[in-house]
């Protein structure tokens, strides 16, 4: 079988001419950093930086039936959105293990599913495999590119480049209008923990709303981001990361999600095994902790309470903005209640940690 060589978003160009570090991520070419990843982070969080995020998967949804076909494959209630909200949800196996967390999006006469890179062909086959009713399901994911500004001055720069009125679009909601004169979806939505749009474009009308908005930018000082920065961001507000927090083997439950998991609902795919499992009750969480020393913790270390492995760590990182190691991991009940000190064992030593209540970052703009 050939390699496939990895894609290329519609602003590789522009990470290639800012000299990026670019890495294969999810099948694409991506900048990992294009200055330092502590930098890009802080411009986040103190003013605003500009992310590449074209890799994400979008699946369109339409038809008579698309609400209920929405809410049978997905754990939150679609029928609560009005059009232009957005709801963040999940896709689950029969068995209650994720397929995947997206956002949904319900606008005039479609449904929008958003998914990570890693999984947008698994996704998209999932969804058609369990097709049901009279609907159109159609993976526009190659054909659309998207950036997100994110940070405090988000707002300032981004109303000078669209006709839309950004004060009056609310957190999780969205509006059809233009940025740079190009026809655009813009949502304020982000995985930063600050204030912030996600812009969805026709690929081919990319660099031109990339241009527009760097120009913006500039008495801003507006930053590139890199998914480097892009990682610390969200693992500071504790958003989980697919693959790494959550898999196929994990549900919403154990990881964390039971916010979203609406189990009154008329059915939906894996209610019966999510119910069980909540009846049950859960016999291991997911749980965020800080380390005690300088030890950066890093996904696989195991997790030890009183000398016994009781878990492992599935996202670990140096937090630029507590400046100390955090990290999250499943451990077993009961010991997952905060202030819960562990053990990590950091390369084959033991360094200290204390299970903390989420977010680590408490200033965010949303948390």
């Amino acid at each position: 079988m050939e390699e496939k060589s990895p894609r290329r978003t519609p602003f590789f160009e522009k990470h290639k001419a800012l000299g990026a570090r670019i890495v294969e991520f999810a099948g694409f070419e991506m900048p990992i950093q294009f200055t330092s990843i502590i930098e890009e982070h802080r411009a986040v969080r103190s003013n605003v930086g500009m992310f590449d995020v074209s890799h994400m998967g979008e699946v369109t949804i339409r038809g008579p039936d698309a609400l209920e076909f929405v809410n049978y494959v997905t754990i939150n209630d679609a029928a609560q959105l009005a059009v232009g909200q957005a709801q963040y949800s999940a896709l689950c196996y029969e068995d209650g293990g994720l397929v995947d967390d997206l956002v949904v999006y319900r606008l005039v006469d479609h449904f929008l599913f958003v998914v990570n890179a890693a999984n947008i062909e698994k996704d998209y086959d999932w969804i058609v495999s369990n097709r049901s009713g009279d609907v159109e399901i159609e993976n526009s994911s190659y054909e659309t590119g998207q950036l997100a500004v994110q940070g405090p001055n988000a707002e300032l720069v981004m109303q000078r480049v669209t006709n839309l009125k950004l004060s009056e679009i609310q957190f999780y909601w969205s509006a059809q209008g233009k940025v740079g004169g190009v026809e655009a979806l813009v949502s304020r939505t982000g995985y930063t923990g600050e204030d912030g749009f996600e812009i969805y474009m026709a690929a081919e009308h990319g660099p031109q709303v990339w241009d527009t908005i760097v120009e913006a930018g500039k008495e801003f000082s507006l930053k590139p981001v890199g998914l480097g920065a892009r990682d610390t961001l969200r693992l500071e507000m504790k958003y989980n990361l697919y693959g790494n927090d959550m898999d196929e083997t994990t549900t919403p439950l154990e990881a964390g999600l039971s916010w979203i998991t609406k189990l009154e609902k008329e059915e939906f795919i894996g209610q019966e095994a999510l119910k069980k499992q909540k009846e049950e009750g859960v016999k291991r969480r997911l749980i965020a902790f800080e380390m005690m020393g300088n030890e950066i913790p890093r996904p696989g270390f195991d997790i030890l309470v009183n000398g016994e492995k009781v878990g492992h760590v599935t996202s670990g990182t140096f937090s630029p903005s507590l400046e100390k190691g955090i990290g999250l991991g499943y451990v077993a009940r009961p010991h997952t209640k905060s202030g819960t000190e562990l053990t990590i064992v950091v390369r084959g030593e033991p360094a200290s940690a204390a299970i903390v209540k989420p977010p680590f970052y408490k200033h965010g703009t949303h948390h």
